[in-house]
């Protein structure tokens, strides 16, 4: 296998094959065309020397092209500067002309005339004949080349912008989004701490546990390495960790149900979505109450989309709660992690539950870590 073409080299030997095909479809299209024309004539061009003359020609015309679009590329357009940027094109293409016609002719010159059997073209008849007869040709061939290049130039900057507009709109989303993750309420911070200094003289055990427990959601709460979608498996995981602490605090008043279902354990979820609506559970609906307390954990999947069902068994509400009615960071920053991550596809309400209590419930699109990966080759 050959060495690969050094990147930076890659946009030129693109230009290069580009105009050497185009020079060529040209050239072939002239011969074509003079051929077809002359059919049936008493003289016929002889195909000899329209080839020759034709593909010199051309390709003369697209090596001086290359001339031309290095040229626009160091004397781009400037805003304030299009005078002068006028001035010094318009003279360069009258250099182009020169140069072209001068290379043309020495080229051509000796073959045999295509339109005058038995005469030999000779230099000077051929700079006189390309000059005169063919300038308004060279003038319109080099603006092209010129606005042509202009074009490619501005539209490599509009892309060159979006492509940046699109990375500083994703780290937009991304520093967002890990802020709103990185905000543990510090209501269950001190709550914590309160227990274990409860526990460390009665139950050294039990505040041993919770300490380890809190040290391990610090930890996982802390690690920047971890992806804005995890496992539902693993998001559970995390969230017993917590449930640990809670279960040791409120001991016999709180009962843990979870009806997770197993073919939602590999379902991708925003990391740490739950624990927030498990802690606002605890502190307003478990946490007021003298006698028992039920929290449950509920994950399911319909018609195409994971459910996350939180409810307890407290006071609840009267009704609909609008989210931004309702106090505390935990709440407000999963509505605005879900709307960063599923746009519009996504739901998240606190409804009355049956029976009394609160309800939290979260749909979003239903998606495995193999079809992410799937989708992204």
């Amino acid at each position: 296998m050959g060495t690969p073409l050094n990147p930076r080299f890659q946009p030129f030997a693109l230009l290069v094959g580009l105009l050497f095909a185009l020079c060529t479809l040209l050239a072939g299209l002239t011969i074509l065309q003079v051929y077809v024309c002359d059919v049936g004539l008493t003289h016929q061009a002889p195909l000899g020397p329209l080839l020759r003359q034709e593909f010199k020609d051309w390709y003369a015309l697209g090596f001086i092209s290359l001339g031309v679009v290095w040229f626009a590329g160091r004397n781009s357009l400037q805003a304030g500067h299009t005078g002068r940027w006028a001035a010094v094109h318009f003279g360069a293409s009258l250099m182009f002309g020169t140069i072209y016609a001068v290379l043309t002719s020495w080229l051509v010159a000796g073959e045999p005339s295509v339109m005058h059997p038995g005469q030999i073209l000779t230099f000077s008849y051929l700079m006189r004949t390309y000059w005169v007869h063919y300038l308004v040709l060279y003038l319109i061939v080099y603006w092209l080349a010129v606005f042509g290049h202009l074009g490619w130039h501005y539209y490599q900057r509009f892309r060159e912008r979006e492509v940046q507009t699109i990375q500083l709109q994703h780290e937009l989303v991304e520093a967002r989004l890990e802020a709103l993750r990185m905000q543990l309420n510090p209501h269950f911070l001190f709550n914590t701490l309160h227990a274990i200094s409860s526990l460390i003289h009665d139950n050294p055990q039990a505040a041993d546990r919770v300490v380890a427990r809190l040290s391990e959601l610090l930890r996982l709460t802390l690690d920047h390495s971890k992806p804005q979608e995890v496992p539902l498996s693993e998001e559970m995981a995390f969230l017993d960790r917590y449930l640990e602490i809670e279960q040791t605090r409120f001991a016999e008043r709180l009962r843990i149900e979870k009806n997770i279902s197993p073919e939602t354990q590999q379902a991708l979820v925003p990391y740490l979505i739950l624990q927030p609506l498990v802690e606002n559970a605890v502190r307003h609906g478990i946490e007021p109450r003298e006698d028992l307390g039920l929290l449950k954990i509920c994950a399911s999947r319909k018609n195409g989309r994971l459910e996350l069902l939180v409810r307890d068994n407290g006071n609840g509400l009267p009704s609909k709660v609008d989210l931004k009615v309702v106090a505390g960071i935990g709440l407000s920053n999963t509505k605005s992690r879900l709307r960063h991550l599923y746009g519009e596809d996504c739901r998240f309400e606190l409804n009355p539950a049956e029976g009394g209590g609160l309800e939290a419930r979260v749909e979003i699109p239903f998606h495995t870590a193999a079809v992410s990966k799937t989708v992204q080759g």
